[in-house]
């Protein structure tokens, strides 16, 4: 039986949001990768733009640019504290460790936002993220490639003072945890890396270190569990390609495409 607990967080480099307004309710439940709380821009800042993200069998996913540096634009939607606790590869991109729901994130004032650089090194410094090959990122490095080509925020709402502790009941706790592990099905199946793709696998590096000032804020937890939790897979855009995750319209993107007007002249014979 796990409690809520206090969480000593991080605010770092809050921005300011504008509140959105009203928007008209629907009656239908809004597909899985339709996040409530907060929001997610992966954000390349060696090519100045957010990835565009594709939805391919209810999942979400980005193609980075090996050797591009990139950051987390993660914003609070609602109108209370939020703690975001941010992995990448399945690493905590504050301390390190293997990631788990429980651990240290960043603390979001309400509609507002935070830019996570890279790995936190201390109050001051991150280590920058950058798109690189599998074993030459931070997790695999570290002896856990595993996880490599995955990035997840995990949301919890903050405990309000008005409210009391109340443990949870295993039924409570079982409602509200990720289902178990079904076998796969044969899409699932298709969706996986083939061995040759496994080789052009992209991670993310451990790189130069930059500025990025933080400090420690106490938050507690509203529940065990996250109220939401958002996963975006990342990859090279020739492997999304390969696994059909980037439409067929879209394959000619930042290639060389057919000019219709390649030389203004005459008709010629042929």
């Amino acid at each position: 039986m796990r409690l809520p607990t206090s969480t000593l967080g991080l605010l770092a480099g809050l921005l300011p949001l504008l509140a959105p307004g009203p928007c008209q309710a629907s009656h239908d439940s809004p597909p899985s990768y339709i996040h409530r709380w907060a929001g997610v821009e992966i954000f390349d800042t060696t090519a100045g733009y957010a990835l565009p993200v594709y939805v391919h069998r209810d999942r979400l996913y980005v193609a980075g640019e090996p050797g591009h540096r990139y950051e987390l634009r993660i914003n609070n939607r609602s109108e209370e504290r939020l703690l975001a606790v941010t992995s990448v590869d399945g690493v905590n991109v504050i301390t390190g460790k293997t990631a788990d729901e429980q651990q240290s994130g960043y603390v979001l004032d309400r509609w507002s936002g935070v830019e996570v650089e890279g790995w936190r090194k201390n109050l001051d410094e991150v280590a920058t993220f950058y798109f690189t090959r599998l074993s030459d990122s931070y997790a695999a490095r570290t002896g856990r490639p595993q996880n490599v080509g995955v990035i997840g925020v995990a949301v919890f709402q903050e405990r309000r003072a008005c409210c009391r502790h109340h443990p949870f009941s295993e039924r409570e706790n079982s409602a509200s945890s990720p289902a178990a592990p079904t076998a796969k099905s044969e899409a699932q199946a298709a969706d996986e890396y083939s061995p040759r793709q496994e080789r052009g696998r992209l991670g993310t590096g451990h790189g130069e270190r930059e500025t990025s000032p933080a400090q420690y804020v106490d938050f507690e937890r509203a529940s065990s569990a996250p109220v939401e939790t958002i996963v975006i897979y990342y990859d090279s855009k020739k492997n999304l390609m390969a696994r059909g995750v980037i439409p067929k319209a879209e394959r000619y993107a930042g290639q060389d495409r057919p000019n219709p007007f390649p030389n203004g002249s005459f008709v010629p014979d042929p």
